[in-house]
């Protein structure tokens, strides 16, 4: 199957001058814009970098007014195996979504963030670590690795990686993200984490905050003065 093509919101860098691009990798029954809106609070940090927000391949099945990367069994009543075709259908879409943002945007790999929550983190936890060449980082909030048993012999590239997860999660429980943390540290990756107290499925202030510093540090973006 040929990778489709994906509707992208786009924000333009603040200053007007592209240095960097943060991707965001939407969850389950969302779309792009929901992600996008994270680039009102962090644009004037970020004022070289492009914003993206892709909206994934498929009409959420869980919700008509949402898009989904893959069907998730236990919500939509999918197959397992329209399940593990769904994901590998997606894997070759943000794939191919990454080529085309470097290329559109004239930036190296050096100079990209993927940004997922929840199914978007499970997409880039699952593409990413499998090209050749590794970006400036991943921050993975709310999501998990979803198959860590042999993840290690599939990996190419060890980007940075920062995992986020709210501890009252019920969506993606916690258990997930010590998994993913294991299981990429087994791997041999660079792995920062972060738990926000309090928080269910979702971003607080703190976890922005967090991954705020976490990209700018990996973009050489200077952070302001406490």
């Amino acid at each position: 199957m040929m990778a489709r093509v994906l509707d992208m919101k786009r924000r333009p860098a603040a200053s007007g001058n592209t240095k960097s691009v943060v991707l965001f990798l939407h969850g389950y029954g969302a779309d792009g814009g929901d992600l996008l809106g994270l680039a009102d609070p962090l644009a004037p940090l970020m004022r070289d970098t492009v914003f993206i927000a892709p909206d994934a391949p498929e009409k959420s099945m869980g919700n008509p007014n949402g898009f989904q990367w893959f069907p998730i069994p236990w919500l939509d009543g999918s197959t397992e195996e329209d399940s593990a075709r769904g994901m590998d259908d997606a894997a070759e879409d943000v794939d191919a979504l990454i080529d085309q943002v470097l290329e559109q945007e004239g930036i190296s790999p050096s100079e990209l963030i993927i940004f997922g929550f929840s199914q978007g983190t499970m997409m880039a936890l699952m593409v990413v670590p499998q090209r050749d060449e590794p970006i400036a980082g991943i921050v993975g909030i709310s999501g998990r690795l979803m198959e860590p048993d042999g993840f290690g012999d599939l990996v190419v590239s060890r980007p940075p990686i920062l995992l986020i997860h709210g501890d009252q999660d019920d969506m993606v429980p916690i258990e997930h993200f010590h998994e993913a943390g294991q299981a990429l540290e087994a791997a041999e990756f660079d792995v920062y984490a972060h738990v926000m107290k309090g928080t269910g499925h979702g971003i607080a202030q703190d976890g922005l905050s967090v991954a705020f510093t976490f990209m700018a540090q990996r973009l050489g973006i200077d952070l302001p003065e406490q």
